[in-house]
This record gives structure tokens, sequence and C-alpha cells, in this order.
């Protein structure tokens, strides 16, 4: 297992972090929808208080409708250490299992129903791809304070990195917070993954003019020069679903609906959030859309399923998705298969755990601490 420079963890790239992660069965691939519902709500019965299923809000109808608990990846994670269940089925990706694992207690099992619902934000901030460009960063600032935050959308590691290097983890609401608070510790911010939502944070603090990129996939956009001079340094990073959507699209919206208003996540391009009437995390969103009035028109910026959900939440609202099904949909989450929510549940009632996220120890207590210097905020 490869061992980082500017630290004693270990850490292996996502791909190869968990090959334990099974592949669905042959005999659940042709289950009908009919079937499986059949087979889920009876393995959960089975189950009853022993398990606890938690439905990001980007996730398919067919998953959400047997969760405990619904909403973004920290709260989620939060609902999970607050129950008493043994086993904790996140139906999100990767790193929210994570997540779910580091705040959870010892005696809880987290179960990721599929193996291959990997974020590919998260894997553009790898902690070994990181730690290899600390030292290019802090060379180019040999006298600062650089402190790095992590946005919650990242693995175990990079979140553990960052707590030894003396920073901490933020989520989309609070991000501007962290920003704050990391600049009261040191001189500068190296923010990882999201470089939309570092950029907006940045904005929001009236410090948009001393914001830099550093690029690790071309060498040759690397400008120490440009590190030395910015309070706040943005790794090239993306979510590649709310970095499709374009003003234009704000604009077709509003060209088909005079009335409507439009709300966006932070982790779009700042033109589309400079666009945008309301901007927010996916919680803010929700509450958009369940304080709107009857009959009001809402362009939504953010994952499809979720705008699929509110409209069904709240049918006398006129949800519009901006750019349409294809443009919105994550695939990583996409992989969160309703066959495997199935399996994996089945398998528990056999008294046998598949596709379980389990983070080191080490890794896990620096993890929880970059989580507790956001919540001290």
């Amino acid at each position: 297992m490869p061992t980082m420079e500017t630290t004693n963890l270990d850490a292996e790239l996502s791909l190869f972090k968990y090959d334990n992660l099974e592949q669905l069965p042959p005999e659940y691939r042709e289950l009908t929808e009919k079937e499986r519902t059949e087979r889920t709500e009876r393995a959960l019965d089975e189950l009853g208080d022993d398990v606890i299923v938690l439905g990001h809000n980007y996730q398919r109808r067919e998953i959400v409708e047997h969760a405990d608990f619904v909403g973004d990846s920290y709260q989620l994670s939060v609902e999970a250490a607050e129950a008493d269940a043994k086993y904790v089925v996140f139906g999100g990706v990767t790193f929210m299992a994570e997540s779910a694992d580091i705040i959870t207690d010892d005696n809880q099992t987290v179960i990721l129903p599929s193996m291959e619902a990997s974020c590919p934000m998260a894997g553009m901030a790898e902690a070994l791809q990181v730690d290899s460009a600390w030292a290019d960063i802090r060379s180019a600032a040999p006298d600062a304070n650089i402190i790095p935050i992590t946005y919650m959308n990242s693995y175990a590691d990079l979140k553990a990195f960052c707590a030894e290097q003396g920073g901490a983890v933020c989520t989309s609401s609070n991000a501007h917070r962290v920003f704050e608070w990391a600049l009261e510790q040191g001189d500068k911010i190296l923010f990882l993954p999201d470089k939309h939502l570092g950029e907006n944070s940045a904005y929001r603090l009236g410090l948009e003019d001393s914001i830099t990129k550093w690029d690790p996939w071309d060498p040759a956009k690397q400008n120490p020069d440009a590190v030395a001079d910015a309070d706040i340094v943005l790794w090239e990073g993306y979510c590649q679903v709310h970095d499709r959507f374009r003003v234009e699209h704000i604009e077709r919206v509003r060209g088909e609906h005079p009335d409507a208003r439009v709300v966006v996540h932070p982790e779009c391009r700042r033109e589309v959030v400079e666009a945008a009437d309301v901007v927010g995390s996916t919680a803010t969103i929700c509450e958009t859309i369940a304080e709107a009035e009857p009959d009001e028109t809402w362009g939504i910026g953010t994952e499809i399923h979720l705008a699929r959900h509110l409209q069904r939440w709240h049918p006398d609202v006129n949800v519009v998705p901006l750019c349409g099904d294809a443009c919105m949909d994550c695939n990583a989450m996409r992989q969160i298969d309703p066959n495997y929510l199935t399996w994996v549940l089945e398998e528990l009632v056999e008294g046998r755990e598949r596709n379980v996220i389990e983070v080191a120890p080490e890794e896990k207590e620096l993890a929880m601490l970059a989580l507790d210097r956001m919540l001290e905020l």
C-alpha cells in the first residue's frame, strides 16, 4: 500500500481501495419492479430495527421509497449515528458511506449496495495526488501557513490528510464560514476538490480578487507566483452534473416560463450562480420548493432525480429541470440499482454482510478531527 510523503497515513487510489466489494449476482439482474419491491419490503420487515436505509436526494425513486431518511450526505450520516441500527445501508456513493462509517459507532456496519457508485469529483482529488502536489504548493509560498479545506464530497483519506495539515472539512452550506475560520488560522487556503464551490464561497466573502487555481492535470498551468499572491488556491475539480449548467439554460426556462424563478446549487459555475434567483445546498433547494406558493414555477439547477422528487412531493408547484434528464443525471448515483438494494438486504437476512465500507482506524480518527473542526464553527 502506498505511503504519503507528508503524513504517515497509508492511502490507495479509490479504484483499488475497496477490492472486497462485489457485483450483483446474475439471479438478481432480471427482477421486475414488483418482484423487487415485494422482496425488499419483506427483507426490511424481517430485519426490523437492525437496519436503517439512507437515500441521498439524488437517488432514484425506487431507492428513496424504501429509505428511512432522505437528504444530503452529511445529514444522512448524522441520522445513521443517532439510530440504534446495527446495519446502515447507504443509497449514495462511496465517500458518503465512508462519512457514515466515520460518524457512526464501531458496532454499526455501513453497507454500500453497489461497488461502482464512486463520485467522479471525489476522484479528482485523491489523497495520494494531493499529497504529491502539497510540496509544490507549499514551496510556491514557503513562508505562508496554508490551511487545506476539503469539501464533504471527498474520500476519508483526504479528510484525514487535511486534518493532519491543520485543515478541516466543509459542506456546501457552511463553506464560507470554514473559509473565514481558515484565514483566521493561517495565511492561505487550499480548497479541494470543487473549484466552483470554492470560487462562489470566495465571492461571498468578497475575496474574488484573491483566487488562483492549481491544475494537477497540467503542470504547464501551475503558476507559483499566482499561489504566492493569492489568499485562496482552488484545486481543479468539479461536479460533472453541476458543471454542465449554463446561463442559456436559465434564459431558456425564463423565456418559456416568464414568471419562473431559478434555484441552483453552489457547485455550479460562477456565471450560473450570478444568474440564479436563489443559490444553496440540496437542503436549501428542497426548502425553497416546499415554501413556494401554489402554481409558482421554479427552475432547478441540480441533479435530475431531486428535481423529480420535488415535483412528486410538491405537485402544486411547477418544477422545471434546467437542462433535461440526460444533462442533469449523475451516473455515479445511478449505479445504486434498486436490485442491489434487494440483494444486500436479503443477504443480511441470511446473516451475510456484503459490500461493507470500513475506514481504517487512524484515518477515521483524523477524518473525525476535520469534521469536529467544522462542527465547532
